[in-house]
């Protein structure tokens, strides 16, 4: 049973290093500038999409702290790990 499974197991790899080494490679083409200028068209969000980036986030905790109470409002405390800002 075992040499069985071993030479399916062989005959399977052989083929598919077979198949493999013959396939031709078909690269994409690069992208032309005018290609380029459409998919970041198609890609980006339209004016109103993302209402996420129309609230004023504050990046400071204490003047955050300072104008919520101010205003008698609580905080939302948005963390991640690493820096909040995304940078480095």
């Amino acid at each position: 049973m075992r040499r069985w499974l071993f030479f399916v197991l062989a005959t399977a790899l052989v083929a598919g290093a077979h198949v493999g080494l013959n396939r031709t490679s078909s690269a994409a083409p690069p992208l032309s500038v005018d290609d380029a200028t459409k998919l970041r068209a198609l890609i980006r969000p339209i004016e109103g999409e993302d209402p996420f980036d129309t609230i004023p986030w504050e990046t400071n905790l204490w003047d955050a702290r300072k104008k919520a109470a101010a205003a008698g409002k609580p905080i939302l405390l948005w963390e991640m790990d690493g820096h909040p800002l995304g940078c480095g």
